[in-house]
């Protein structure tokens, strides 16, 4: 740990980096000492603009003129491995962005060497702390539908609808890690995993349907799965679908069903609907959207409304009482690399069901 007693950080990716985790990690009480980009104006700018000290090309680099406890990697998912193996080899703490890798055997291999190092891995899966979905959760959890039976969620948006859109290179290329599917289907995925089961099987449809020059990845996804518990569902998300924004979320059981649209949490056991209002302990400060003049691709203004600056905050929180040995409090439980190699697996899985029109069962091991 550094002499002054404060956790010291490197963000590495001047994107989602600098508008959320690098707000969020101040927010807990780390002192962000270095920015990492592959950019070298573009990152002294950034930099500059957040008053990070040093401004970097490497990781190593940055290890070179500063001390730090943890690692930031919110890079493309195709740069995940080997910065995120250099931060472990280094002996630093390390928090990764998701997809959190191109495929299994890179997130086993990120799991396996954290373990041996015997580092603190956490994945960022930051709607396991946003206010909707962690009472969506616990309310599941503490038997408001009785035993789950059937899962469904569904998200619709335009941002790739118009071709001339700006994107990054990567996220809509397959061979690179990116897609609709693995950006947003991975929150679903999660959310499934920690509210309902894990999965046993996926029967997946993965589409490309904007016709943007170039475009490989997927921007409509829709996966059938079953649970090991039983449980089946859907799950469908689009991004180049015009009209009214979509994003629901509903759980059917034996006694009732609960459901989550857009910000709100409603259940009806059969008397009539109930609306669910967020609980205390689940409410944070309002949401600050990120500087105005960062927001100016498409993939950028994703992250407009900051609603993921509070859950991260949570989430580095928990970090930092980790790797000071404090207690932790009631809540959400952070993801670790485990949970990457979980998620990646039903990544996996989608992606071989869709590419030979087949059932696949999920290989988690």
């Amino acid at each position: 740990m550094a002499g002054d007693q404060r956790l010291g950080a490197i963000v590495v990716g001047t994107g989602i980096g600098v508008m959320t985790h690098l707000p969020a990690l101040r927010a807990a009480g780390f002192d962000v000492r270095a920015l990492v980009g592959r950019d070298p104006a573009k990152t002294k700018s950034r930099a500059t603009q957040f008053a990070v000290p040093q401004a970097c090309t490497s990781v190593t680099d940055a290890f070179a003129v500063t001390d730090v406890d943890v690692v930031v990697v919110a890079t493309p998912p195709f740069s995940h491995c080997e910065i995120v193996l250099e931060a472990i080899s280094a002996g630093k703490h390390v928090l990764c962005e998701k997809p959190f890798a191109r495929h299994l055997t890179e997130a086993r291999e990120m799991l396996h060497a954290a373990e041996v190092a015997g580092i603190v891995h956490l994945l960022g899966t930051e709607f396991r702390f946003w206010g909707p979905q962690a009472w969506f959760t616990r309310l599941l959890l503490e038997g408001v539908v009785g035993e789950p039976r059937y899962f469904i969620s569904l998200s619709q948006m335009g941002v790739l609808a118009d071709p001339s859109a700006q994107m990054p290179a990567w996220f809509e290329s397959a061979e690179q890690g990116g897609s609709w599917f693995t950006g947003a289907g991975a929150h679903t995925i999660d959310q499934v995993r920690t509210s309902l089961g894990e999965f046993e099987r996926v029967s997946a449809s993965l589409q490309t349907l904007s016709g943007r020059p170039g475009a490989t990845a997927d921007d409509l996804f829709t996966v059938t799965f079953r649970l090991r518990n039983g449980v089946e569902g859907l799950m469908h998300g689009a991004s180049s679908v015009t009209g009214p924004p979509v994003r629901a979320s509903k759980v059917v059981g034996s006694k009732g069903v609960v459901w989550m649209d857009g910000f709100e949490v409603w259940s009806d056991d059969g008397s009539g609907a109930r609306h669910w209002p967020l609980p205390h302990d689940l409410s944070g400060p309002a949401p600050v959207p990120p500087p105005a003049e960062l927001l100016k691709t498409e993939y950028e203004k994703l992250h407009s409304l900051g609603i993921d600056l509070e859950p991260y905050t949570r989430i580095y929180t928990i970090m930092r009482d980790r790797i000071l040995g404090r207690a932790l409090g009631d809540g959400p439980t952070a993801a670790t690399f485990a949970d990457g190699v979980a998620l990646q697996a039903v990544i996996d899985a989608v992606r071989r069901s869709a590419r030979d029109h087949s059932t696949v069962v999920v290989d988690d091991r």
